[in-house]
């Protein structure tokens, strides 16, 4: 049996029935909530080890709460995974560059969500500490160990999907990763995501690390290297 607490919320009671059974059957802790009031103070309480937010919320949207999580020290490394009814890529797009580390469009196959769970659940765990420090450029630090990335000695807040791009990337300075490398290195055979999702993720990897986004270079056709040069 799966130990793993699972936060989901959506306002929809037959979805959030669904998916509370399912991950349930599969082996998970779950707790649902049918809307965003409380659910900062019970994360505060205790921490899930992934949470499935729903887009359209009432009160407090979906990208409203994981712009808020992806903001605070104590909570941005919970995964998250955004449910939404819209087939429109823009959303989708934009659940990502707010933090989200995955998503489903709605309606899913069963089979499907708990895939992406145990695939993100994954990704998440597969961080562990190495006690390595890899230097980039002349300002930029890695801590492997403490998932710590600092750009001329200041933290940079990263979530955990973008901490392990910028680990593969720099794994091999000067190496250009294919995206389709990159996928099955975030999700393995798992992965039901397209190209574009590797993109928006690097797009907003770059902004983050400011100047130093720079050492991040597109290989046209290809894919993603690090070239301090």
């Amino acid at each position: 049996m799966n130990s793993k607490l699972i936060y989901i919320v959506d306002d929809e009671p037959d979805i959030l029935e669904l998916v509370d059974l399912h991950l349930q059957k599969s082996g998970f802790i779950t707790k649902t909530f049918e809307d965003t009031v409380d659910l900062i103070n019970t994360i505060r309480e205790r921490m899930p080890d992934l949470l499935i937010l729903d887009l359209m919320l009432p009160f407090t949207d979906g990208l409203e709460i994981c712009k808020t999580l992806r903001n605070d020290d104590e909570l941005n490394r919970i995964p998250i995974i955004m449910l939404t009814a819209k087939g429109d890529e823009t959303d989708k797009v934009l659940g990502l560059e707010m933090g989200a580390d995955d998503y489903i469009s709605k309606p899913f196959s069963p089979r499907e969500l708990v895939a992406r769970v145990k695939a993100v659940l994954r990704r998440s765990e597969s961080l562990e500490p190495q006690g390595v420090l890899i230097k980039v450029g002349t300002n930029m630090l890695i801590d492997t160990k403490r998932f710590i990335v600092k750009i001329g000695g200041n933290p940079v807040n990263l979530t955990n999907t973008e901490i392990k791009i910028l680990k593969l990337l720099t794994s091999r300075k000067g190496w250009v990763f294919s995206r389709e490398q990159i996928l099955n290195h975030l999700w393995g055979h798992d992965k039901i995501v397209i190209d574009r999702t590797i993109d928006v993720h690097i797009n907003h990897l770059r902004k983050k690390l400011g100047e130093a986004g720079k050492y991040i270079h597109n290989v046209r056709g290809i894919g993603y290297k690090i070239d301090e040069n």
